[in-house]
């Protein structure tokens, strides 16, 4: 097996991501993740993620299709639990809906709260970089 870096891993995981969002949803996104980590420093990382679920899910409490906010979210929810192959996080414990994310989020003592902000902000920069670079699939 190839050796990586957490920030290899990161980077890759990021341009999968970025390659896998829906072609309509690519220039709003560009926008939403480049102010993504403003956000979080300003308001916090655990409120930040509260807002961008509301913001993405409907009166029904219903993800909105292709939302940008939940597709940001849950590349950070996947991330922060991601393990497979050379990547192996622990910053969280893998959930099965984003409800559960945000009650575990805010369950986490403050070393672990403030690693999972730093990790995330860390995936960001890679998020955005791919993202306003307008990278397409194939291409």
């Amino acid at each position: 097996m190839k050796m990586r870096t957490l920030g290899q891993k990161r980077a890759r995981y990021a341009l999968e991501e970025v390659l896998r969002l829906p072609e309509e949803v690519t220039k709003d996104f560009k926008s939403f993740s480049a102010s993504a980590p403003s956000m979080i420093l300003q308001n916090g990382f655990g409120q930040s993620m509260a807002f961008w679920l509301a913001k993405g899910t409907d009166k029904d409490l219903k993800p909105k299709e292709n939302d940008k906010h939940i597709l940001l979210f849950d590349i950070i929810k996947k991330w922060l639990s991601l393990n497979e192959g050379d990547v192996q996080n622990d910053f969280m414990k893998p959930t099965e809906t984003r409800s559960e994310f945000i009650k575990q989020l805010s369950d986490l003592d403050q070393g672990a709260y403030l690693d999972a902000q730093r990790e995330t902000l860390a995936l960001l920069e890679w998020v955005k970089r791919f993202a306003s670079a307008e990278i397409k699939q194939g291409g």
